[in-house]
């Protein structure tokens, strides 16, 4: 379905949200297996410590909710490597919420960063991919996209706008040579999920997460999703008639 990459070496990788969590450990991960990395997100000082030094690396500091920056950055990138050979969407925001706790600001900052900064971020590298011919662009969504849970009142429906923006995206751009995957991590320790009151089961290390991703790309899904052992029970309760899920996932909950 993709095209397979086994070997990341010179290979030129955007990565934004890379200050912390899941794409920092990525950018460390790649950087160690000889990719061009450009390290995107807010926190200079943050990407400049996953950089830590290395000549392959690209520091580009910007807002993946602000499309202005988002621009500025992608035009650096272009400056300076002429293109990517993988695009990874990476940037994202959690708040818990509840019905009773809905908070429209901070919903709309969530959707912003979550599935608007995807939308911009693609609008950027995909007519470079299309205008080199080949290459990837990717984004990292969640499990939490597969149907509605608890606490996940805006996080989960930018998660499933950006499960079925990259669906939309491989039809398109499969048959013009281009690879496009969606990542879906079930529990990661994260800054964002700190926030979490709740026991989450098969908690990985954003190192775990990284490794699995590129575990990931050296096959040919679309789809990237880990731990198995957790994600595929979620997708087995996202097949469940609503009379049987919404009674059991409240169990499993206790929402």
């Amino acid at each position: 379905m993709n095209p397979h990459i086994d070997d990341w070496s010179r290979k030129r990788v955007w990565l934004l949200g890379a200050s912390s969590g899941i794409g920092a450990a990525l950018g460390r991960l790649l950087l160690a297996r000889g990719a061009r990395v450009a390290l995107s997100a807010r926190k200079a000082r943050q990407l400049q410590a996953v950089a830590n030094g290395a000549p392959q690396a690209l520091v580009l500091p910007c807002d993946a909710a602000d499309e202005a920056s988002l621009c500025s950055a992608w035009d650096s990138l272009l400056a300076a490597w002429g293109g990517v050979d993988v695009a990874l969407y990476v940037a994202g925001d959690y708040l818990p919420m509840r019905a009773w706790e809905l908070d429209v600001p901070r919903a709309r900052q969530m959707i912003d960063v979550n599935f608007g900064g995807a939308v911009a971020f693609a609008a950027r590298v995909v007519p470079q991919l299309l205008q080199q011919g080949e290459g990837q662009i990717g984004f990292v969504a969640s499990v939490a996209g597969y149907r509605g849970l608890p606490k996940s009142l805006i996080y989960g429906p930018t998660k499933a706008a950006l499960i079925n923006f990259a669906e939309a995206l491989y039809l398109d751009l499969h048959p013009q040579g281009i690879g496009v995957r969606v990542i879906n991590p079930g529990f990661v320790a994260t800054p964002l999920t700190a926030q979490n009151d709740f026991a989450m089961p098969a908690l990985l290390t954003p190192e775990q997460a990284a490794v699995e991703t590129l575990a990931g790309f050296a096959g040919s899904a679309f789809e990237i999703h880990y731990p198995k052992r957790f994600t595929r029970a979620m997708k087995w309760l996202s097949l469940l008639p609503y009379s049987w899920y919404f009674p059991l996932v409240r169990r499993i909950t206790g929402g």
